[in-house]
């Protein structure tokens, strides 16, 4: 699975070729709901010995249209996780004292403590992929972020941050859909915003600057997994298996008594 969703860092992101109906291979919802339920057994007891560890950290930024199920995925995703060893940041436009920093400033700040997990719901990629489709600054301002981002995150990984990144990749008949479903349905209603037929109005060009903004920052370091997102239990399972496969390969452990 890790596999087929990785962007290799030699290679275009190919978000045209990806399929957001995609299953995976799995056979379907009720045994893809079984294997999320070991993967969030597994999870929690790998969080607790990242946790009492205390010195490495992860960071797992979630990125995506519009209604491609950031909200939901974290639900699903960490409902079994100790919240004293988890954090989410959800990033929003920003303040004007935020602003008056660099654009890496507020993400910096809200990275991961050791021994933590760090979630980003929406995050710095918003300062190259919407103020380039909105045009909030200029292309030479933003043009130039990608490669910021790249040594930003190299940073974090030398420091003992593991940076996993996830977009979660809607189609636009899948996102038309959620926000028809957001005005009809009371418990979702609260989540309408009048923005969001602009936002399906330019679904290809926010769809073009992902593609630009995934390939130039999948690296070694700090890799772009592709997520499906048109199934909710696809979604969450893949998530989940990216999360659960770079902790098993921190293999963190419990100290050793203090005698």
């Amino acid at each position: 699975m890790l596999d087929a969703l990785v962007v290799d860092p030699r290679s275009a992101a190919d978000l045209g070729g990806r399929d957001p109906r995609d299953s995976l291979g799995l056979p379907g919802k009720e045994a893809a709901s079984r294997e999320l339920a070991s993967l969030l057994e597994e999870l929690s007891s790998l969080q607790e010995r990242l946790y009492a560890e205390g010195r490495r950290s992860v960071l797992l930024v979630l990125q995506g249209l519009d209604a491609s199920g950031k909200d939901g995925t974290i639900r699903a995703v960490f409902r079994g996780v100790n919240p004293q060893g988890c954090s989410v940041t959800s990033f929003k436009a920003p303040t004007p004292v935020e602003l008056a920093h660099d654009f890496l400033w507020r993400i910096h700040a809200h990275a991961p403590a050791r021994g933590m997990i760090g979630i980003f719901n929406r995050s710095h990629y918003e300062d190259v992929v919407t103020v380039r489709v909105l045009g909030l600054a200029p292309e030479e301002v933003w043009r130039r972020r990608p490669q910021r981002i790249v040594e930003f995150e190299q940073l974090l990984a030398e420091e003992g941050t593991t940076v996993l990144k996830c977009f979660l990749h809607v189609s636009a008949d899948e996102q038309r859909e959620r926000f028809a479903e957001r005005v009809s349905d009371p418990t979702k209603r609260w989540k309408h915003n009048p923005k969001d037929e602009q936002t399906s109005r330019r679904f290809g060009e926010f769809t073009a600057a992902y593609e630009d903004a995934l390939t130039a920052t999948s690296t070694q370091e700090a890799p772009w997994f592709v997520i499906p997102a048109d199934r909710n239990w696809v979604r969450n399972l893949a998530v989940a298996t990216v999360l659960v496969h770079a902790l098993r390969r921190l293999d963190p452990r419990f100290p050793e008594a203090v005698v």
